[in-house]
């Protein structure tokens, strides 16, 4: 993507174009958000495919392996697809993947907040065929999207506990570090350490925001990487895990077994077939 920010819309005649071409699961340098009014969407991302039923909406962080599958039901589709580079709202981007990381779609309810939020995008849109966008408008209006869609997810949280730790900046900033430095062997203290606090209060806040430790969430962040690696290089196993840190391949192998349920190997495996 060569432009900072771009609005498409989906709708039936897309997912008909979508079903004919070959959609295999991808990576994309910019951040992508979808607002779904109509039908629905079939999501493979970490992983693994989730179906979510419109209205609802979904963020795709950049970087991350996933495909989308946009559905009809009662034979209509109506989607907004906002993308923009991670640098176009960069005071709120790590706040935004401390709302998503792992929990990519969420369920939103009909009526007020989805009618609000595609008047929003309607407002983008016409801002955009102008002569000259007036980007400081557009990043105003997806950054209240953004908040929006947050209010959607407070009212659904299960307790003022989840709401704290979800938007607690330290947790924003530890995911900052973590990609940083998740190659790297570095344990729990490490990062308290970066955060100027200890490894008990950092543990709390990751448990608040994800219901994870610190150290699973490195292993997680770890093992995406691992699966990035395995689906879209040749490089060994050996050489993957020591790039993520690991010293002996069988420890390495280990843990991703142990992670993903399946070896290193048969994982690369099945995903060349899928991709095939």
């Amino acid at each position: 993507m060569d432009r900072l920010f771009q609005i498409f819309r989906a709708d039936e005649r897309d997912v008909i174009k979508l079903a004919q071409s070959k959609n295999d699961p991808h990576f994309h340098d910019f951040e992508e958000l979808i607002i779904g009014v109509e039908g629905n969407l079939e999501h493979f991302i970490d992983f693994k495919t989730t179906t979510i039923e419109a209205p609802f909406a979904s963020f795709i962080t950049k970087g991350k392996l996933h495909r989308i599958k946009p559905n009809l039901k009662n034979g209509k589709c109506d989607m907004r697809i906002l993308r923009f580079k991670s640098e176009f709202i960069p005071e709120t981007t790590f706040q935004i993947y401390g709302y998503y990381h792992e929990f990519a779609n969420i369920t939103l309810t009909p009526g007020g907040c989805v009618d609000r939020l595609f008047v929003i995008c309607q407002m983008i849109e016409d801002e955009m065929k102008q002569a000259v966008p007036d980007y400081s408008i557009i990043r105003h209006l997806l950054s209240a999207i953004f908040s929006m869609i947050e209010s959607e997810r407070r009212k659904k949280a299960t307790s003022p506990q989840d709401m704290q730790g979800t938007l607690n900046s330290t947790f924003g900033n530890f995911l900052r570090i973590l990609e940083q430095n998740f190659r790297q062997p570095e344990g729990v203290d490490f990062y308290a350490e970066k955060l100027f606090m200890s490894a008990r209060n950092l543990n709390i806040i990751c448990r608040a925001a994800l219901q994870r430790s610190v150290s699973e969430i490195i292993e997680t962040r770890k093992l995406i990487e691992a699966k990035n690696l395995l689906t879209n290089t040749d490089k060994t196993v050996a050489q993957i895990g020591f790039e993520l840190g690991y010293q002996e391949k069988a420890y390495f192998s280990n843990v991703f077994k142990k992670k993903a349920g399946q070896t290193p190997t048969e994982f690369r495996d099945e995903m060349r077939k899928l991709a095939s």
